[in-house]
């Protein structure tokens, strides 16, 4: 089981920092994906650093147990908001699906991450 989320761990913060890197850094493409759900500039750039540290605390805790369960249900609450966000926006299910997945995949982690700490 160990193994199993060591591997979604590393899913997780490559994925996590991709979205949040850009969110941090007040990147043109994620500021006009945030003006599109209506989320304001300074919000987004907080989302994107608890993205950030969700990814690092998914990594971390392979290490620490406690961390990484934290960090991964840190991370599939962003996701239901994200999910949330797109759904208020009036996004088709094709621009929903990454968010849903991403959520999934962190609730998969903390399942066994748990069941292997």
């Amino acid at each position: 089981m160990f193994i199993t989320a060591a591997i979604i761990a590393v899913l997780l913060a490559l994925a996590f920092l991709a979205a949040g890197v850009p969110k941090v850094a007040g990147q043109a493409k994620a500021l006009a994906q945030a003006d599109h759900l209506g989320v304001p500039h300074g919000v987004n750039r907080v989302i994107g650093t608890l993205e950030v540290l969700g990814a690092a605390g998914a990594v971390v805790g392979l290490w620490l147990a406690w961390l990484g369960v934290a960090a991964g249900a840190g991370l599939a609450v962003l996701m239901v908001g994200a999910v949330g966000a797109h759904v208020r926006a009036k996004d088709s299910g094709k621009a929903i699906i990454p968010a849903a997945v991403f959520g999934l995949l962190a609730v998969v982690y903390v399942v066994f991450r748990a069941a292997s700490a």
